[in-house]
């Protein structure tokens, strides 16, 4: 059994959803982004998505583009987030998932380059602005090397599309409740566990849900619909502040992180 697929099922023995973390990778350095790494491993994240940074990340809102900026201008690159992997490879069985975009694939050779992803210690691949109809080279070269290939459903996506982007997907389906790009929300749709159902008629495999969930109430709510809980800019934000303080970065993010896993209790 694959590590995605693995961890999927230890949460569901467990009663729970899996728990998702992002963080974009390099930020705001290196060696402080592997040790935010390893403080989400031991405080009990399930998956862990990566961003690879990027100059124009066009489906990030705010808080991801800085983190981005963060990392490029402490000087990170393809080959330090490459490291950055294999050192958290290096200490754990986690499954990782690069987040990323397609400019970043097709300029270097779709298949060169996920097979560098692959032997860096990834699992599965979520890449950002590629949708199923436009990534049919994605999708053989992903089933060639046994790399999962997560597709996103929005709330708006069609159910003919639904049933599309479910029969190319693996690993897992991301639902996006909300529209629009990643960000912390005051307030989530009212509606995601009728939209997970919907999903589920045509998939069997997990449903994660994420965008704009940063708060423990709403980590419950998600959770009593989702196989997945994907929370990213509420623990970006932790490596915002405090930057060159690498103590006080750790322990903002083990609180926060803390305080998002009680909603799964």
């Amino acid at each position: 059994m694959d590590r995605i697929t693995q961890a999927f099922a230890v949460a569901s023995d467990k009663g729970k959803p899996c728990f998702i973390s992002y963080l974009c990778a390099g930020d705001p350095d290196l060696e402080t982004s592997f040790q935010a790494c390893r403080t989400l491993i031991e405080l009990g994240v399930d998956v862990m998505e990566l961003g690879m940074p990027f100059s124009d990340p066009l489906a990030d809102g705010t808080t991801n583009q800085l983190a981005a900026q963060r990392s490029l201008e402490s000087g990170m690159n393809q080959t330090k987030v490459f490291e950055l992997i294999r050192r958290i490879r290096a200490i754990s069985e986690i499954p990782i998932v690069l987040y990323t975009y397609y400019n970043l694939i097709f300029s270097q050779g779709v298949e060169p380059y996920l097979i560098m992803v692959k032997d860096a210690g990834v699992d599965g691949l979520l890449t950002l602005d590629l949708p199923p109809e436009e990534a049919s080279d994605v999708i053989e070269v992903c089933r060639k090397i046994e790399l999962k290939n997560i597709f996103l459903v929005a709330p708006t996506t069609p159910p003919h599309r639904v049933e599309l982007i479910s029969k190319y997907a693996t690993g897992f389906i991301y639902y996006l409740s909300v529209e629009g790009v990643t960000g912390e929300r005051v307030r989530l749709a009212d509606n995601i566990k009728e939209a997970v159902e919907s999903i589920k008629k045509y998939t069997k495999l997990p449903v994660a849900v994420g965008l704009g969930i940063s708060t423990a109430d709403q980590v419950r709510d998600v959770a009593s619909s989702a196989d997945g809980v994907v929370v990213g800019s509420a623990l970006v934000n932790c490596l915002a502040s405090n930057q060159g303080e690498l103590d006080l970065i750790l322990n903002r993010l083990s609180s926060k992180l803390s305080e998002l896993l009680s909603g799964l209790t």
